[in-house]
């Protein structure tokens, strides 16, 4: 069986390469730039973009298992999906392990988990097998929506969130693509142990920072205009603003035990992910 994995210079696929590495799984990364690849024992490297399928089959060929981290977000995220899925499914990729979204629906409150949605789709309609890992929000980005005055403000009202560690995620991906034929046409919903209000999130970095930090409830209204100081595309300012308005739907607020059932071992909290990154 032959592995490839996208995103190994980012975090999650990053970590996914290590942890295979160790293991001495043979696989391939497929890197947008290849001085930028991690030095790995046993790791080939190709190179490709999603948004290039000519690049992406060649990269992909005698690939059996892919691993799909999603793209960074942008306008044409979906098309650069749908342009690697079916470049994939090209190349004779028999599974595709990839990093959805837990809200993922075609009328998704958080706007981005439109798009995975529909990369969903794309890989449904091909002949590949899939393993969609629907992540919730990263409670390892908690800490960035902190501002400068030590206040979290969005438009998420009581609402809360199961968010999960990235580390976590990255756990469920290594055991999926040790072991593919058991997560095949799965869908897993990757959540963190509870879930958090952001008022209670703001508590929990205040106690491990021990710096005051606290959460402003903003309208809608307010959640644009305080936005507009870095002058976002529409899309992205949707993108931000559904973020807590997808929470305080309770749209996230389900809690999943598969990371557990998938790994075997409980996912990490809040608290846990602030004191790793001191450590």
């Amino acid at each position: 069986m032959t592995i490839a994995i996208t995103g190994a210079t980012g975090n999650i696929g990053g970590a996914v390469a290590r942890a295979l590495a160790a293991d001495e799984v043979p696989f391939r990364m497929v890197v947008r730039d290849a001085s930028r690849a991690p030095r790995l024992p046993g790791a080939e490297v190709a190179v490709a973009t999603y948004a290039d399928g000519d690049a992406a089959r060649a990269a992909l060929e005698g690939v059996d298992v892919l691993f799909l981290v999603s793209g960074a977000e942008a306008r044409d995220r979906l098309d650069q999906h749908r342009t690697v899925v079916r470049a994939a499914a090209s190349a004779g990729v028999q599974h595709v392990v990839y990093t959805s979204f837990q809200g993922a629906a075609p009328d998704a409150t958080f706007t981005l988990g439109r798009d995975h949605w529909w990369t969903e789709q794309a890989v449904r309609d091909t002949s590949m097998a899939h393993t969609f890992l629907r992540d919730s929000f990263y409670l390892d980005f908690v800490e960035d929506l902190v501002g400068e005055d030590g206040v979290i403000r969005g438009p998420a009202g009581d609402g809360a969130m199961a968010a999960v560690a990235r580390a976590d995620v990255a756990r469920v991906a290594t055991a999926v693509l040790r072991a593919p034929e058991r997560h095949m046409d799965r869908t897993y919903d990757l959540t963190g142990p509870a879930a958090i209000t952001l008022e209670q999130a703001a508590a929990t970095v205040s106690a491990v920072r021990g710096r005051p930090v606290s959460y402003h409830r903003e309208t809608v209204e307010e959640a644009y205009a305080s936005r507009q100081r870095w002058d976002p595309e529409p899309w992205q300012a949707d993108a931000w603003v559904s973020t807590y308005t997808a929470i305080g739907e309770g749209a996230l607020a389900k809690v999943s035990g598969d990371v557990e059932r998938v790994t075997g071992q409980a996912p990490m909290s809040l608290r846990q992910v602030l004191e790793a990154q001191s450590a």
